[in-house]
Parts: C-alpha cells; structure tokens; sequence
C-alpha cells in the first residue's frame, strides 16, 4: 500500500458527500489538482518517517492551489520542486479562484510552515528523510460570501461521515509511514489524530497552528514551534 493508492481511496470515498448551506462550494484539490498531489506523495512520502505533521484541510491560496498541503505556491515550487498541471473545481466560487501554480496569492500558514521547515533543515531532502506534511481532511469548504467553513463547524449530519472517512485515512497513512510522532497543526488536527489512532504505538501532540487569525501565532510562530516539537522529544535541524 502506497499513499498514493490512500489517497486515491480517499477522492473516491469522499464523492458521495453532499454539504448544504452555509457552505456553497465545496474543493477537492484531489480531484482537479491530482497530479501536483501526486508528485508530492510519490516524491517525498515514499518512505518510514519519524514524524508526521497533520493539518485540519486546505486554505484557498494553499493546497486548494497547488493540491499540496500548506502549499503556498512559491515555496511548494521553488523549494518542494513541485509544479504540474492543475484544473478547475466543478463550482467555482468567484471570490476563490482556482489559478494554480500561476496564483499571485500567498498563503500565510503555508508560507510559514515551509518557510520553518527551510530555515530549519536547510534542504527538503533532508527535511523529509524524517518528516513528512499531510492534511486531515483534503475539502476546502466555502460559504456565500467566499468565507472558509472549517470541518469542526459542519453539521453533525454533514459532519460525522467525513471524519470517519478521513480517520480512516490517516490510519492508514501512519501504518505505511510508521512515524514515531504524529503532531497536529492546531488542537482540532491533534484531536482526530486521538481518535484515528487509537491502539497504534505512536506518541501524539501538537503545534501552535500558524494562521495569521491566531495572535499568538503571529509572535514568532516558528520559534513556538520548534519549542513544542523539541517538548515532546523531537530533533530539530541536526
């Protein structure tokens, strides 16, 4: 089993799932950014990592761009070495524009946490010969007005089946990476991790999430971070 073939068993197992109001407009970058996705999962996670960072889903100047977690569109081509054709949503919303790696956006929460794992590790090879970035859930929700609706804050109707879909998921991807460590990029992350992965022998934390809706997180998240991770017993850079 290869992450790839997780997350294509991911796209199929999320098809079905219909959202009603106040989302409006529902991003699988799985679907219209598959290949950048691709590349990332075949390029950088074809191997055991010792930790696995999880965010909660997509940003709309991010992975919704780019079909990369975090992927804020300079550092995931210029650093990660990633570009490749990426399509269109099938509703669009008119305020999120898909544009691909050609989007003049960038995602503050992706530009942070790349930025730290460049500042820290010098190389992405050596970044990811020990650690690894995925999302939880992969769909970008958005309201009328072009609003992000986070999962947490779906109806529990709506709600319950994607968790247990992307639970599954995660699952699946720490038996293939096998990680020391799985640490969730803000508390929501960090709490499905709990429940993903109940009985499988990794220790679990988490991180300050790095959006600038945070005010913590815009004093210096990168230094917070490499205090919480090096917490729970994790080398940084080295």
């Amino acid at each position: 089993m290869s992450l790839v073939e997780i997350a294509s068993d991911l796209r199929k197992a999320l098809r079905p799932l219909r959202f009603g109001p106040p989302v409006t407009h529902v991003y699988n970058p799985l679907e219209y950014a598959w290949e950048p996705h691709r590349l990332y999962l075949t390029r950088h996670g074809s191997s055991p990592k010792e930790v696995v960072l999880f965010g909660m889903n997509p940003g709309p100047w991010g992975m919704a761009q780019t079909g990369v977690p975090f992927g804020e569109v300079n550092l995931a081509r210029d650093w990660l070495g990633l570009e490749a054709e990426v399509g269109r949503p099938e509703n669009e919303h008119p305020k999120r524009p898909v544009q691909g790696f050609g989007c003049p956006r960038s995602e503050v929460s992706g530009r942070r946490i790349w930025s730290w794992a460049r500042e820290s590790f010098g190389t992405a090879r050596r970044f990811f010969s020990r650690f690894f970035i995925a999302n939880y859930c992969p769909l970008l929700f958005l309201e009328e007005t072009g609003r992000n609706r986070t999962p947490d804050k779906l109806p529990v109707a709506e709600r319950k089946p994607l968790l247990e879909i992307c639970n599954a998921s995660i699952r699946r991807s720490v038996e293939v990476l096998k990680p020391r460590f799985v640490v969730g990029v803000g508390r929501f992350a960090e709490q499905q991790a709990r429940q993903a992965l109940t009985g499988m022998d990794v220790q679990i934390g988490t991180i300050l999430h790095p959006s600038p809706a945070s005010p913590a997180a815009n004093r210096g998240w990168s230094e917070q971070a490499t205090r919480q991770l090096q917490g729970m017993g994790i080398e940084i850079g080295g």
